[in-house]
This record gives C-alpha cells, sequence and structure tokens, in this order.
C-alpha cells in the first residue's frame, strides 16, 4: 500500500486550507470556525423574491448561482433598486450573478461505444478537480479530485458517492475512489458531519450514513489500517447522528434520535431548519400553502424527506399520496437505523484494532441492541416485510418498500424473515425491469414505477447473502436489461428507470426532469456486468431474454 498517512496529511492540510480560504472569502460573512450561512439567508428578501419569481425554470438554478459582490452589498443595492420605477429584478439578477455551469453526457445515438465504454469514459465527464474557492459560492471546496452524478447535481453527494466508489473500484480507478472517501472525511472534519452535498444549503441536515460502508471498501484493497486511518471521522459521525441521546428522556426525540419508551434508542431523519429548502424554495411554499399545516412543521419535514435520500416517498406521507402530509420526523425508518448498525460494527472492529477492548464492547453491544430492537419493531408480520417505525404511535408504518432489504444488506434480519421478505419482494416489488421502490402510485419519484439503482445493488446483495441466489439473479437480470435497452435507445444512462413499462426508459415524477450521468446508475450497473456475467451477456444481444 502506497504511504497512506502521507496522503491523509496532505488531504486534510488541503481540507483545513480551503476552509480557511472559503472563511476569508465571505469577508464580513461567517465569522472563523462558523460554517457558512446558505443563499437564502445571505440573500434573505432578495432570494425570495427570486425564487417566488420562476425567474429560472429550476429552482437549484439560482442556489448555485455566484454573485459578483459580497452578499450585503448586493443586498443593500437590491433594496436600492427595487424602490425605483420600472426596477427589472431578472435584468438585476442577471447583471450580479452568474449561472453556474453543468457539465454532463449528453443524449447521443450509440455507435461503436458498448456500455461498458461508456461508463469508463464517463467517469471523466463527471469528474472535478479540488475546487479552487470562489467568492461568495454556496460551493464548499473540496481539496481532491471527486465524481458528481451529473445533470443538475454538479457537486458531490453524500449516499451517491458509495455506489460511485464501487464502479470506480471496478473500472480499476482506486486512487480516484480513495478521493472520495478523503473527501468525506474532509467535510467531517470542518463541518462534524457530512452534509446532503457539497453547498452551503446542504449544510443543515446529512444524507443516509455510508461513510463507515466506503471505509470497508477501501479497506478491503489497502487493509485494515484504513479503518484506523478513519476512526476519528466515523466517531464524528456517530455523535453527530446521536447528539442528546445520553441525556433523552423515555418518550421523547431531539435531532437525529428517538428514546422509545421503553429505553430503546433509534434513529430518524431530521434538518435543522425549518425554513423553505433552497434549492426548492417555491415548490416548498407553494406545498405549505396548500397543506393547512404549520409552515415551519411542513418546512422541517420536507428538509428531513431531503435527507433520507428518498425525496420524495410514500413512505414519509401519511395518506400515501399528498405531499403536503409529509411526516418524515414521526419516522425511525428502517435504513437509516441498518447504517447506524453498520456504523456501529464498524467502530467496534476499528477500536478492537486500535486495542481500545472496552470501547469495542461498547459498540458492538450497541449494535446488537439496535439490531435486535429493529427485528422485534420494523417487522411487519401481516407484510411480512421490514418497515419504517412510526415511534410515537408504536407501530410499523404499512409502507411496504425496497427498503426492507436494508437488514438483509447489513446482516440484521433471521434466516426466516429472510425468507418471508424474499417471498414479499416476489409478490409485491418485482417487476419486469428490476425492483419497484414501493407499492404505491404518488407521483413522487421514490414511488412505483420507479426503480433505482442503489436499491437493485442492496437487494441483489442482501438476498444472496442468505442463500436467495435464484432472486438476487433474476433482479440483476432484469435491472441489467432494463438499463442496456434505454443505453441501446438513447446512448446514455439515467438517475432512475420505469420498471414497469413494457418498452426500456427513464423513470418520472419528483420535483426536477429525468437526469443524464449517471453516477451510482454507472457504478452499479458495472458491477452487476461483472458479477453476472451470464446474464449481462443475454441483455447485451438484441431482443435478450427478458423476465415477464
Amino acid at each position: 500500500m502506497e504511504n497512506f498517512a502521507l496522503r491523509r496529511c496532505l488531504a486534510l492540510s488541503g481540507a483545513l486550507a480551503s476552509a480557511l480560504l472559503a472563511t476569508a472569502a465571505f469577508g464580513a460573512g461567517p465569522a472563523p470556525g462558523r460554517p457558512p450561512e446558505p443563499p437564502s439567508v445571505e440573500f434573505g428578501e432578495m432570494y425570495q423574491a427570486v425564487e417566488m419569481a420562476g425567474l429560472y425554470p429550476d429552482q437549484k438554478t439560482f442556489a448555485d448561482a455566484i454573485p459578483d459582490k459580497p452578499p450585503a452589498q448586493l443586498l443593500a443595492d437590491y433594496e436600492r433598486q427595487k424602490r425605483k420605477a420600472g426596477f427589472d429584478l431578472k435584468a438585476f439578477v442577471s447583471q450580479h450573478f452568474a449561472l453556474p455551469a453543468r457539465k454532463s453526457p449528453a443524449y447521443e445515438i450509440r455507435s461503436q461505444q458498448s456500455v461498458g465504454e461508456y461508463i469508463a469514459r464517463t467517469w471523466n465527464v463527471l469528474q472535478r478537480q479540488p475546487d479552487e474557492v470562489e467568492d461568495y459560492s454556496s460551493l464548499l471546496p473540496l481539496p481532491r479530485p471527486y465524481v458528481v452524478p451529473g445533470g443538475r447535481f454538479s457537486e458531490i453527494y453524500y449516499w451517491d458517492t458509495y455506489f460511485t466508489m464501487l464502479g470506480l473500484e471496478r473500472d480499476g480507478r482506486h486512487d480516484l475512489a480513495l478521493d472520495m472517501l478523503e473527501n468525506m472525511a474532509s467535510l467531517i472534519d470542518r463541518y462534524g458531519h457530512i452534509p446532503n452535498g457539497n453547498r452551503s444549503y446542504y449544510l443543515s441536515r446529512s444524507q443516509p450514513p455510508f461513510f463507515s460502508a466506503m471505509v470497508e471498501l477501501i479497506a478491503a484493497r489497502d487493509g485494515d489500517a484504513v479503518f484506523l486511518r478513519f476512526l476519528p471521522e466515523m466517531q464524528a459521525e456517530y455523535d453527530y447522528w446521536m447528539e442528546g441521546a445520553k441525556t433523552l428522556a423515555p418518550g421523547a426525540a431531539h435531532r437525529h434520535v428517538v428514546r422509545l419508551r421503553d429505553g430503546t434508542l433509534l434513529n430518524r431523519y431530521w434538518d435543522d431548519r425549518d425554513a423553505p429548502r433552497d434549492e426548492s424554495y417555491r415548490a416548498d411554499v407553494e406545498t405549505a400553502q396548500q397543506s393547512g399545516r404549520v409552515a415551519t412543521q411542513l418546512y422541517r419535514d420536507l428538509r428531513a424527506g431531503a435527507e433520507t435520500g428518498w425525496d420524495f416517498s410514500s413512505r414519509w406521507l401519511a395518506d400515501g399520496k399528498t405531499l403536503g402530509t409529509i411526516r418524515t420526523t414521526a419516522l425511525a425508518p428502517v435504513d437509516l437505523n441498518a447504517l447506524m448498525v453498520h456504523l456501529e460494527r464498524v467502530l467496534a472492529k476499528a477500536y478492537r484494532l486500535k486495542g481500545s477492548a472496552a470501547q469495542s464492547r461498547f459498540y458492538e453491544q450497541q449494535a446488537d441492541n439496535r439490531a435486535a430492537a429493529m427485528r422485534r419493531l420494523m417487522w411487519n408480520g401481516p407484510a411480512k416485510v421490514f418497515c419504517d417505525y412510526l415511534w410515537e404511535q408504536g407501530r410499523p408504518s404499512d409502507t411496504i418498500s425496497a427498503a426492507t432489504v436494508f437488514p438483509l444488506y447489513f446482516g440484521i434480519a433471521t434466516q426466516a424473515q429472510t425468507y418471508a421478505v424474499a417471498a414479499s419482494l416476489r409478490r409485491t416489488l418485482l417487476e419486469p425491469g428490476g425492483l419497484g421502490t414501493t407499492n404505491m402510485q404518488s407521483g413522487q419519484q421514490w414511488d412505483r414505477p420507479n426503480g433505482w439503482a442503489p436499491l437493485q445493488w442492496l437487494a441483489i446483495n442482501g438476498v444472496a447473502a442468505y442463500g436467495e441466489d435464484r432472486l438476487a439473479r433474476d433482479i440483476a437480470r432484469r435491472w441489467l436489461r432494463r438499463n442496456i435497452d434505454a443505453y441501446e435507445e438513447s446512448g446514455v444512462l439515467l438517475e432512475k428507470y420505469d420498471v414497469e413499462a413494457a418498452v426500456s426508459h427513464g423513470g418520472g415524477g419528483g420535483e426536477y426532469p429525468l437526469q443524464v450521468g449517471f453516477g451510482w446508475t454507472n457504478g452499479v450497473l458495472g458491477e452487476l456486468m461483472a458479477r453476472y456475467p451470464r446474464e449481462a451477456a443475454e441483455a447485451l444481444q438484441p431482443g435478450g431474454a427478458v423476465a415477464p
């Protein structure tokens, strides 16, 4: 293994330098040691006016735009100008803000480029170099090269990164995969957690905590020393998600932590802000107006829903179909708690390697306690699947979703539960193009008829780990065919697919148009093609066999 300690030192030095430069760039803005504010706070009324006027089709555009002056000066200028007759808001914004550059693969009919070649070449299209600090930008600079998902997503995203790293490792890009991990660690070092993405407006929340899985992925090649190298960041990540747990009373919740009446500790999704999201400002305001709910409560649940990575899904909706009924903070999600079990187990291993036996036993016990609670509380007996837990009501949710595979992937389910889950997947979520996301059609993108690459990967590996090889191979075969057929038609890979349609095409629904790229689709598809070569060969043949 190369000099990992030296690389780590250099990476952290670069991260600290970037953080100091970013702080300096804000001038009279954030004080040293204080995270930067999101544009909606920096620009206040002006930001609200721009987003509510709908100047850009995608609300994320203005959140990513770069002003030509310090925010305080621009805001003062806006206050003066808006009082003048004939004030043109769009002209004012065009004069003072540079729109973000977007770089993504373009649609084109495939010629001689195989899907494997497309994936290998697309890493270069999606790769970004270490960030130069841009004055007043919402971008949080990263010290190492990184890969973005694609399309409108021109920054790194937390849980996307794990599945992208799978593909990088498969394609011999280990150095870049390691760079991705180093970037994640630098975010923890600076902010105490990994934000949703490296934007200031994402700092108030995180995303599904896959950092320990990323560490494990790199350690599979570079050895157990990796667990020790990143132990401080894994501990900081755990402390972020568990903040407030020690003093939490039974039946209460604080930020990401819930303590049930019997003392059981679980985690939930949360966001520290209760205002409209910068990247979906107008949509959130309109949802609040239509809901009739207290706006701050709704905004909190919308933001927490964004932290889930499933933004949005019937999983979070009280009536299963209306966004205004979102209740994310009322749920202890099965996927989040499975990830926390994994983090606890990896911490136990890291402390054991360090020689800290007491701490190792502590985290092993925490993992065992949480896993037992999940098997007991999150098991929906009638549906025979794992479900999110309604912690205030004391019962599992009725929503059937692909999140049921997380306890399988992370080795939490019993063998009997796995057999039952496998049967339920075949009966309720297995579609011609792969595994569906939920059994509800709400118009949200994390519902039927859409299928998503990370869920296919987790399901295939989860059921296979318990001996359900036939189901694993069947899901893989269907997903491979869906992806490859769509690629043959368009020449690109997409963020999501309609898995129910007879003809292969991208999925729909949600807050923005279908995106091209796409990091986690590329990563999972490349891995599945390597793991299931016979099914991949069938999918690559015109008219190859497809499950009914």
